[in-house]
C-alpha cells in the first residue's frame, strides 16, 4: 500500500479522500478504512433479526438485574437518529424501562428538543435534563475557538460523556444502552479532523489554562482513564451497544420516529445541535479543509445505504445556504461573546492541531490499540 498524494485521491470504494494525510490506498485505490470494514467489522457484525440473540441475553440480564428498580439502564439521548432510534426499540421490542438522560449546553435546536419531548410523551418515559453552567461552558468553547485546533466541539462531546457516566457512577448505575453503531459510524473520521479524544483532559486543561478566562467550577469532567478503570472495574459501569445487534437501517428508522412519534429528521448527521452543525458546515471545511461528511456518507456507502454517487454529490455541494451559514457565524459570534470582527480573526488565524498541547496521546493510543486486540474496538483510530 502506499500513502496518498497530491492533487486530492479520492477511494474507488468510498468517499474519503487524501484531506486525510492518514489515509493509504491499495493498488486498486479503496482506502484503508474500506478495508477495515471489510476485515474487521463485517465479518463479525450481527446486524439482522435473526442475530438478536446476542443481546438478548446481555438486555434479559439488565431487566433482571433492574427488578425493584424505577428503571433498569439509562440512555443518553441527544434527540438525533440513533439514540431517539435505540429509545424506541429498547422500549417496544425489548421490553426496556430506561432513564432518559440529556444534557443542555445551551446548543439545543428547535427540533431536538420536540424530538426528544415526543419519545418521553409517547412512551411515558422519564426524562433528566442535566442544564450545563452557560457560563462556563461558553469560557471554554472560547478557549477551544482560540487555541486554533479544529477539535473546537471538545467542550461539547466532553460534556455529553462527562455528566452522564458521573451521573452513573454517583447514582449506582450499572448499564448504559447508547446508539453507538456501525451501520450509520463504521468509518471513523480521523483524529486530525477534529475528533482527538474529547475526554483527554490533559489536552483539554492545556487549552483552558491557557485561553480560559474563569474556573470550570462546576463543568462536569470524566477523564478516559477515570472511565476506563475507576467506573468499569470499581464502580461496575457498562455500556451496551444494541443496535449492533438488530437490523438498522437510517431511512427506516426516521419514517418509523416520524410515523409514531412526528419526530423531525435532519438533514446531515448531528444537526440536533446547533454548534455542531455549523462547526461541521463552515468552521471546518473552510478553515481547514475537513469535510466529515465524508466519513459520515462513506459508513452509509459501505453499508449499503447510499450510492457512491450520490454521496460523491452530495459533498460536491455546500451543506447549508451561504446567507444561513452567514447567520450562524452571527449567532455563535454573539452567543460566545465575540464580536464577528473577533471571530473572523480567530478564523483567519493560523491553524493548530491537538498535537500543538499537552496531551495523553500516545497512552491512549496504546489503550486503543489493546482494545483492538481485544476485539472490543474494530473501528480504526488514526
Amino acid at each position: 500500500m502506499k500513502k496518498a498524494e497530491n492533487p486530492i485521491q479520492i477511494c474507488t470504494n468510498c468517499i474519503m479522500d487524501s484531506t486525510d494525510e492518514t489515509i493509504i490506498f491499495d493498488d486498486k485505490g479503496r482506502c484503508d478504512y474500506c478495508a477495515n470494514y471489510y476485515d474487521n467489522i463485517l465479518p463479525t457484525w450481527n446486524n439482522t433479526e435473526e442475530d438478536e440473540v446476542h443481546i438478548l441475553n446481555v438486555l434479559n440480564k439488565i431487566k433482571e438485574e433492574g427488578k425493584g428498580k424505577d428503571h433498569d439502564c439509562i440512555i443518553g439521548i441527544s434527540g438525533g437518529l440513533d439514540s431517539s432510534y435505540l429509545v424506541h426499540i429498547a422500549v417496544t421490542k425489548w421490553g426496556m424501562r430506561p432513564l432518559l438522560y440529556h444534557v443542555d449546553a445551551g446548543w439545543n435546536s428547535d427540533v431536538s428538543t420536540s424530538n426528544i419531548m415526543g419519545l418521553v410523551d409517547g412512551l411515558g418515559l422519564d426524562l433528566y435534563t442535566d442544564v450545563i453552567n452557560w457560563e462556563e461552558m461558553k469560557d471554554l468553547q472560547r478557549a477551544f475557538i482560540k487555541s486554533q485546533v479544529p477539535d473546537i466541539d471538545t467542550p461539547q462531546d466532553l460534556v455529553f460523556f462527562s455528566s452522564l457516566y458521573n451521573y452513573c457512577a454517583k447514582n449506582g448505575i450499572k448499564y448504559i444502552l447508547t446508539g453507538g453503531n456501525h451501520s450509520t459510524e463504521c468509518v471513523r473520521e480521523p483524529l486530525h479532523w477534529g475528533a482527538y479524544y474529547q475526554t483527554d483532559m490533559k489536552y483539554v486543561n492545556d487549552i483552558h489554562g491557557k485561553f480560559g478566562e474563569r474556573p470550570l467550577k462546576t463543568f462536569p469532567r470524566c477523564d478516559i482513564f477515570k472511565y476506563k478503570i475507576q467506573y468499569r472495574l470499581i464502580n461496575g459501569v457498562r455500556v451496551v451497544k444494541p443496535l449492533d445487534y438488530t437490523r438498522y437501517i437510517k431511512k427506516e428508522a426516521e419514517d418509523l420516529l416520524e410515523n409514531l412519534y412526528g419526530w423531525q429528521r435532519y438533514k446531515h448527521k448531528h444537526h440536533e445541535s446547533r454548534f455542531t452543525r455549523w462547526y461541521e458546515a463552515f468552521w471546518l471545511p473552510r478553515k481547514f479543509g475537513f469535510d466529515k461528511r465524508k466519513n459520515h456518507l462513506s459508513s452509509l456507502v459501505l453499508t449499503g445505504q447510499m450510492t457512491r454517487e450520490a454521496a460523491l454529490k452530495r459533498v460536491s455541494e455546500p451543506e447549508l445556504p451561504e446567507d444561513e451559514l452567514m447567520k450562524e457565524f452571527e449567532y455563535v459570534a454573539k452567543k460566545l461573546g465575540f464580536t464577528t470582527d473577533e471571530l473572523w480573526s480567530y478564523f483567519n488565524g493560523p491553524n493548530k492541531n491537538f498535537k500543538d498541547y499537552k496531551n495523553n496521546y500516545k497512552l491512549i493510543q496504546l489503550g486503543t490499540k489493546v482494545m483492538q486486540l481485544l476485539g472490543l474496538e474494530k473501528r480504526a483510530f488514526k
